[in-house]
């Protein structure tokens, strides 16, 4: 038995270039790239995070085409993933959706491209999955990484994805995908 995943896409707290702490704005293609990866890996629901009211009008806006208007009749497939989108906003009202749903809390994963005491690899995070104890919340940050004080309010930040070099500053939308493949384990598309 699986675990039940979800995802979340951070706005809020995250550093800028210049190491202070912003809100970074939502994006059409994070709503629309990152629910379809979610729908190809079926995960459970894919939070867009972000305190400012502003910001939530637009995620309404762009989802309720998608879910409810012409665009659902367009395009099924796109309002299919689009479902799964949520709007919240904070890290801590994610994860008390997530316990509300489920039953219980969640084991808090999140994505940085550096190292942490509490650093743990994709093969361990496939054993959290597939022991199905308790449900899992991935985050991803967007901006220049999550503010520090929020990082060590994680119960683990998962390995940094590398390619066969030393650089690794990809965007969210690919992170997202690279990681929901490396987790979804041993040659799945071949069962």
């Amino acid at each position: 038995m699986m675990a039940n995943l979800y995802l979340g896409l951070v706005h809020y707290p995250i550093y800028n270039k210049n190491m202070q702490v912003i809100a970074t704005a939502v994006t059409n293609f994070d709503i629309h790239d990152i629910s379809r990866t979610a729908r190809t890996y079926d995960v459970k629901k894919y939070f867009l995070i972000h305190p400012l009211e502003v910001q939530a009008e637009i995620i309404k806006r762009i989802t309720d085409y998608w879910q409810h208007g012409y665009g659902k009749t367009y395009n099924p497939d796109r309002s299919n993933a689009l479902e799964r989108v949520t709007y919240t906003s904070s890290i801590e009202s994610a994860i008390a959706a997530v316990t509300e749903i489920e039953g219980k809390a969640p084991v808090t994963i999140t994505t940085d491209a550096r190292t942490y005491p509490n650093t743990v690899t994709y093969g361990f995070v496939r054993k959290l999955l597939h022991s199905g104890d308790k449900p899992l919340l991935l985050l991803f940050g967007t901006g220049f990484g999550m503010e520090q004080e929020t990082m060590n309010s994680f119960d683990y930040v998962l390995e940094p994805v590398y390619g066969p070099c030393d650089y690794n500053h990809l965007c969210v939308r690919s992170a997202a995908a690279i990681i929901l493949d490396r987790l979804a384990g041993e040659a799945w598309w071949e069962k």
